[in-house]
């Protein structure tokens, strides 16, 4: 590689150490000079794929929500009902945040780190659910106290104003692909609706993806429910409502009829 600026080799006392941090420019070149000549010609990075799962380049999949069984659709009526109010608590929300920010905290809550994606679904969802989520269903709660580390966490205000924006992103992704290969359930639709409540406009591209993937799965989901009287189907309604008409996903928003 031809040298860029014209420096020959420097000359220096005897008692030079290259160990010693350098004292002056020339001490400072010709340790320059010292750490290049070590670098090898051709470097190999070692990358361990683990590490590269969850930061792959965001791809947008192109397909829409599976239609409605029959009788299962909202009615127009219904979603801008449910556009409006969600409007309305997002709105709250933000006006608050700051007083609720400077709450304290319950001495038995601990915030995960945002990289910890296990600790977080254990946070939001319960042990119970995230370990097996049959006994979680079938649970007959014959403890009358509130176990917060085994059913999880609720979306309290004090804990969803403390969290940033690549905070909400990273916790979305991790309910949404847990959602991916689960059942829906009352702990995660509770914690979803909360952090879209969060979510600032513009939708960053990682967050366009993550709500339109939501949406699909609640469609997909909504798809094997036996009975629309079954009380997902309202929730599922709900999220792919608010994806395809609030943030204006229209592609996969439920037409609805106008009653």
């Amino acid at each position: 590689m031809p040298r860029l600026l014209p420096v020959g080799d420097c000359d220096l006392s005897e008692d030079y150490d290259p160990a010693v941090p350098p004292r002056t420019p020339q001490e400072y070149l010709r340790r320059v000079q010292i750490e290049a000549a070590r670098c090898p010609d051709v470097v190999i990075a070692q990358i361990d794929p683990k590490k590269l799962r969850k930061k792959q380049t965001v791809s947008i999949a192109l397909s829409g929500c599976q239609p409605a069984p029959e009788g299962y659709s909202p009615s127009l009526r219904w979603q801008q009902q449910q556009v409006a109010q969600f409007s309305a608590v997002r709105q709250s929300l933000h006006k608050h945040r700051s007083h609720w920010k400077s709450q304290p905290l319950d001495s038995n809550v601990t915030m995960p780190s945002i990289e910890d994606e296990e600790s977080w679904k254990k946070f939001c969802l319960g042990e119970r659910l995230y370990s097996d989520l049959a006994a979680a269903l079938n649970n007959d709660n014959q403890n009358p106290g509130i176990d917060y580390i085994k059913v999880g966490f609720p979306p309290l205000l004090s804990i969803v104003s403390r969290m940033s924006q690549a905070t909400v992103t990273s916790v979305l992704e991790y309910l949404v692909n847990w959602f991916e290969e689960r059942d829906f359930t009352p702990e995660l639709g509770r914690w979803l609706y909360a952090l879209l409540a969060c979510l600032e406009k513009p939708l960053m591209p990682e967050a366009h993806s993550l709500i339109r993937q939501l949406a699909r799965r609640c469609s997909q989901v909504r798809a094997g429910v036996e009975h629309k009287e079954d009380e997902r189907v309202s929730a599922l309604n709900l999220f792919i409502c608010l994806v395809g008409r609030y943030f204006e996903q229209r592609d996969l928003a439920d037409s609805g009829d106008p009653s």
